[in-house]
């Protein structure tokens, strides 16, 4: 099987799914970063930390993922991709 492009929700980059960052609305609605790639539910492809909060601006995840997202989850994300970016670093 070939592997499917995805794009950044904010800059429309396209990447392999393992080169983004995924937002993921869980079946039972909670909204999370999803290091794996792999968590069940909708989800949503941003390229860097930049796009995620340009995407939080915007509202654009909030559409993405058809979720109703509070400043508390986009706080608790962006600090999630900050410390998988610091692992990521390390590697």
């Amino acid at each position: 099987t070939g592997k499917r492009q995805r794009s950044c929700i904010t800059c429309g980059a396209q990447a392999d799914k393992v080169s983004l960052l995924r937002i993921v609305r869980s079946p039972e609605g909670t909204v999370a970063f999803d290091p794996s790639g792999r968590a069940p539910g909708r989800g949503a492809y941003v390229c860097s930390a930049e796009c995620f909060a340009a995407a939080c601006k915007r509202n654009k995840l909030d559409r993405a993922l058809k979720a109703t997202l509070g400043s508390d989850d986009y706080d608790r994300i962006a600090a999630d991709i900050a410390v998988h970016g610091d692992v990521a670093r390390k590697m």
